[in-house]
């Protein structure tokens, strides 16, 4: 009954808005965590014309080069070890190097295929990348690596860019110009919220990964005031309404008492589908078009709506958890969480359905 609604043509639709947020850069299309919930291969299907794609781990560009993308396939957290380096040739995968001990791994390759490589540099995330002083040494050792495509790309990560004139991004993107001024090959740097807010991180490639699905990267906005469209609406229906008198408790714990008499429609959909437990009172939802506010505690396949201002609501009526008409960064902040959190959460047992 609950499935999740996947919009392709508005996964073009962002793509287009990126290219035209950010021209003059080519665009490496995040789809790690299964295309952030969305569905990594049908997603990679509808973002063909990205310039290249960008996951997580090895068993993602694995899954992408058997389905037959030929695209530049980049592994955010390269390889761990000289057998998914193997792997990573058969498939011709291209390595984030953040780390010493992979770039001894590449010195210790026999093998003729050579690796394009993307040296990351740890400007202030303080997570993956090497320190600007450790630079010039990694430099030097991956100049005289036979395993290496010369010259090869330099990045970096933004930790704060959701947060605009922010001193700490312009100190990152301050320190990657120094670590880099004078070397050879492409920049990337920006993330989604980089490429909107940072001009001057959108370099040679940007890496959005939450704004192709629809969703603003800063909070108290959304994707709609970035002229994007939402990629994924989750929807039910309603299976049971309900008349409560004064006083009636709705839900475990009783959290919402009827403080007036009300109807309560209950929905097919709950935590075991990926909508949060902590999802407080007064969230919205949309039954038939028309905003309704959540009233009590989610549960595991179910969740309870006011809708005593919604008198013709009946069984079988749609219901809209996010998505068209309801932006998830709405339902997000109502969490407690962040949109990445919802979407990526979706459960396996939601059917998706790709248009």
């Amino acid at each position: 009954m609950i499935r999740a609604v996947i919009d392709t043509a508005a996964l073009r639709h962002n793509l287009n808005r990126v290219r035209e947020i950010a021209p003059g850069s080519k665009v490496l299309a995040v789809l790690k965590a299964n295309a952030y919930g969305h569905g990594m291969l049908a997603a990679a299907s509808a973002l063909a014309a990205a310039d290249g794609f960008a996951v997580a781990r090895l068993s993602e560009a694995v899954a992408l080069r058997a389905s037959g993308h030929a695209h530049r396939v980049v592994l955010l957290e390269g390889v761990q070890g000289a057998e998914q380096l193997r792997e990573a040739a058969d498939n011709d995968l291209e390595l984030v190097v953040h780390q010493p001990e992979q770039i001894a791994l590449l010195e210790e390759w026999r093998a003729a295929h050579s690796f394009r490589i993307w040296l990351k540099i740890d400007t202030g995330m303080g997570r993956l990348g090497l320190r600007p002083f450790a630079v010039p040494a990694a430099l030097e050792r991956l100049a005289a690596c036979r395993a290496v495509r010369q010259p090869f790309a330099l990045m970096t990560h933004l930790a704060e860019a959701e947060f605009k004139d922010n001193g700490r991004t312009q100190a990152q993107l301050d320190c990657f110009e120094r670590a880099t001024t004078g070397l050879p090959g492409e920049r990337s740097i920006a993330n989604s919220a980089g490429l909107v807010g940072w001009p001057a991180a959108r370099a040679d490639w940007v890496r959005p990964g939450l704004m192709l699905y629809g969703i603003s990267p800063f909070a108290g906005a959304s994707g709609i005031e970035l002229g994007l469209r939402p990629v994924m609406t989750l929807e039910s229906r309603v299976i049971a309404v309900r008349e409560l008198a004064v006083g009636d408790r709705v839900g475990y714990g009783g959290n919402w008492t009827a403080a007036r008499a009300a109807r309560i429609a209950v929905v097919a959909a709950g935590y075991g589908d990926g909508y949060l437990r902590n999802t407080a009172n007064g969230t919205p939802v949309l039954v038939n078009a028309r905003q309704a506010p959540i009233a009590g505690r989610v549960s595991m396949d179910m969740l309870t709506v006011d809708v005593t201002e919604l008198p013709q609501v009946a069984i079988g009526d749609p219901v809209v958890l996010w998505g068209e008409g309801l932006p998830v960064e709405a339902v997000a902040a109502a969490a407690g969480t962040i949109p990445y959190e919802l979407v990526c959460r979706v459960g396996q047992r939601v059917h998706v359905e790709v248009r």
